[in-house]
């Protein structure tokens, strides 16, 4: 059944890691990017877990030792001023620490699960058409991130998967090939993120709203993470 709220302790490096996944039940799904009507083909998804909430300072600490990027500082504040390249270190440690295969999620999982999976009502945002009720946007975060579920959940029981942080994906943007001296050669492909955040106004908090590309080493103070877990 989705929605089931799973919270997993580990030890670690003498600490207790806690980690809370909601359990989302596959599905078909197709993603619509209402801005410019692309209707990717629909995608299969298998059942999974996605984070509850965006990674906090808390747990990124507690695996990281201690190391902190953030701009805004606050154990319960979702972490930022982390890099695709940064995530993964992250979930590497995480899974040595734990036993488990943590990972980012695939863009099409997050927009299954912002969505409300099969439980989804069509809503503007996660969980809601009313901005106010879900995320932290330019129009009131009061310039700043929040603490990681204080808004509504949607109607899975996810927080916060629009607004306060964007979200790196899994994905690759795409690959740039390029000719020289007759030699082909790949750059690093851009990675993705979508979501929103506290600095940008509601449009681009939408469920719909289309990912950014960017270089897996970029940084900002309002982009963060959420973990997935394959079942």
């Amino acid at each position: 059944m989705s929605g089931c709220s799973e919270l997993i302790r580990e030890s670690g490096s003498g600490q207790q890691i806690d980690v809370e996944m909601v359990f989302v039940e596959g599905g078909t799904f197709s993603t619509h990017y209402d801005e410019n009507e692309i209707f990717p083909p629909p995608v299969l998804l298998g059942d999974y877990y996605i984070g509850k909430y965006p990674v906090t300072q808390k747990l990124w600490k507690q695996v990281m030792d201690g190391s902190n990027f953030s701009h805004f500082r606050g154990d319960d504040l979702p972490v930022e001023t982390v890099s695709w390249d940064d995530t993964q270190k992250f979930i590497k440690k995480l899974n040595i620490m734990t036993g488990k295969k943590y990972r980012l999620p695939a863009e099409a999982e997050w927009r299954f699960a912002a969505a409300g999976g099969k439980e989804g009502k069509g809503y503007k945002y996660s969980g809601s058409d009313d901005i106010d009720d879900v995320a932290w946007c330019s129009e009131n975060s009061d310039a700043k991130t929040h603490p990681v579920g204080t808004k509504k959940p949607n109607e899975l029981g996810i927080y916060d998967m629009n607004g306060n942080v964007w979200e790196w994906f899994a994905d690759e943007f795409g690959v740039f090939k390029a000719q020289t001296d007759s030699e082909s050669f790949r750059t690093v492909p851009d990675r993705i993120f979508s979501g929103g955040s506290w600095v940008f106004p509601s449009r681009d908090c939408r469920v719909s709203n289309p990912s950014i590309s960017i270089a897996p080493s970029f940084r900002y103070f309002d982009l963060g993470f959420r973990l997935a877990l394959s079942v």
